[in-house]
């Protein structure tokens, strides 16, 4: 179906036929300079005018560039869009530790969350995702936005200690519930949003503790998915211990089972990749549908046809062509 989504711009389309009526002679005033050889190039001038195709082109050109003016558009059949409504909100750790290079592959921590929870996101059509950054602080980096490209991006901009090299879970949470209830339509209770807290460390900075701000997640509706990152320890050489020695695995339950989430441990891609398509299953996007209609420009064709209409009517009306 055809639309057009400016018509009241029809009104200029007999602006250049009130400028040709409206229009006055030049008057002249003062002294001139004589030029005796002027007078018959003048004449020549006005005995030859604009030619009739000439205004005919150029008055179609001033219908086509109306016309673009009124952005004519095509609309098409409505298709479904499953939306969920759904508020999740990812909370990265960004301290130095995460540059440690112990995943599979060679690959840093922060690497792999990155890539691994980007594709998460890209996956979560008609969910609003958030962005929360911590390190020693805890800040926004993506409020809760439907626009996933931006989160993405946003996500792979990310770098090891810009928030600081500590580890302030408390206080991610503390800011994940801040947002949550400032957010229009929001409500307490009911699991209205869900979490991920992804860390590799224990909450040694902030001033937030992390159970007390579990407590008030899980009165605000906010369920908790915590996910430890680093490789297994594993006992080495000399019985010293290897791997991600300090993860807090007790804190991160703790937080899990108060706000109803879940505890998860990835030690490498594969195992974070699994994590993710759990939480898919554990945190579905109800199957409720809008209908939207796509809507196709076409501006562009008669703006186009006003282009190609003046350059015979400009090159006829030229007193060299004349």
């Amino acid at each position: 179906m055809i639309r057009v989504a400016w018509p009241w711009m029809a009104c200029l389309l007999p602006l250049p036929l009130l400028g040709y009526r409206l229009r006055r002679a030049a008057k002249p005033s003062g002294s001139a300079l004589y030029l005796p050889f002027a007078g018959p190039l003048s004449a020549r001038e006005a005995a030859s005018g604009v030619s009739r195709p000439s205004r005919m082109l150029f008055g179609a050109a001033w219908i086509a560039l109306v016309l673009a003016a009124m952005r004519p558009q095509w609309l098409g059949p409505p298709e479904p869009s499953a939306t969920s409504g759904r508020r999740i909100i990812l909370a990265v750790d960004v301290s130095g530790s995460m540059a440690t290079e112990d995943m599979a592959g060679g690959e840093s921590r922060l690497q792999v969350v990155r890539q691994v929870a980007g594709d998460f996101i890209e996956h979560r059509r008609g969910d609003r995702i958030g962005l929360i950054l911590f390190g020693t602080h805890a800040y926004i980096q993506a409020p809760l936005t439907t626009d996933l490209n931006t989160v993405h991006r946003f996500l792979d901009q990310a770098v090891v200690g810009i928030a600081g090299t500590q580890t302030a879970i408390g206080d991610a949470i503390g800011l994940a519930i801040k947002r949550l209830t400032a957010s229009p339509g929001y409500g307490r209770g009911a699991h209205q949003a869900v979490m991920i807290l992804l860390t590799d460390g224990g909450n040694d900075a902030g001033v937030v503790p992390p159970i007390e701000a579990a407590r008030l997640a899980a009165e605000e509706g906010l369920r908790i998915y915590t996910i430890g990152v680093g490789a297994a320890v594993r006992q080495g050489p000399f019985g010293f211990a290897t791997g991600n020695t300090d993860l807090d695995v007790h804190l991160l339950r703790q937080i899990a089972s108060i706000t109803g989430g879940e505890f998860f441990r990835a030690t490498d891609r594969s195992a974070l990749e699994q994590v993710y398509r759990q939480i898919d299953r554990l945190a579905p996007a109800p199957g409720r549908k809008q209908w939207l209609r796509p809507v196709d420009e076409w501006f562009v064709w008669p703006l186009a046809l006003a282009l190609l209409l003046s350059i015979p009517a400009a090159w006829i009306g030229s007193p060299a062509w004349a």
